[in-house]
């Protein structure tokens, strides 16, 4: 059974995917890469993480896929954020603006 770690993990990559799509649909390769580039390459996904999340995601209502081209030319299946996607980036941006806050005030905390 996951454990609280397991979950947060699995919440922030989440986040981290509905943040990517929020820009337009992309196929999974493609959010990796913009993952990595958004963040100086301090966050690189592996693909049997980012593959999993994708199809929850897709489950759970929050993207929506169909089969296109990718940039070479390969077929791809891209995914798009959903209404409820977009509920739910909204939903997870004010948690972890509440949780940040919260770290930050305990960090700066004086005795």
């Amino acid at each position: 059974m996951p454990g609280p770690e397991t979950d947060l993990l699995q919440g922030t990559l989440d986040v981290l995917i509905l943040k990517t799509l929020s820009w337009g649909p992309r196929h999974g390769y493609a959010i990796g890469k913009w993952l990595e580039q958004s963040s100086s390459e301090a966050i690189r996904i592996e693909e049997g993480s980012l593959y999993p999340a994708l199809y929850r995601m897709e489950n759970k209502g929050w993207s929506e896929a169909s089969w296109g081209m990718s940039e070479l030319g390969r077929r791809a299946k891209v995914y798009e954020l959903s209404p409820l996607g977009r509920a739910r980036l909204k939903a997870e941006i004010m948690a972890w603006q509440r949780l940040s806050g919260a770290v930050g005030r305990i960090l700066e905390a004086r005795g």
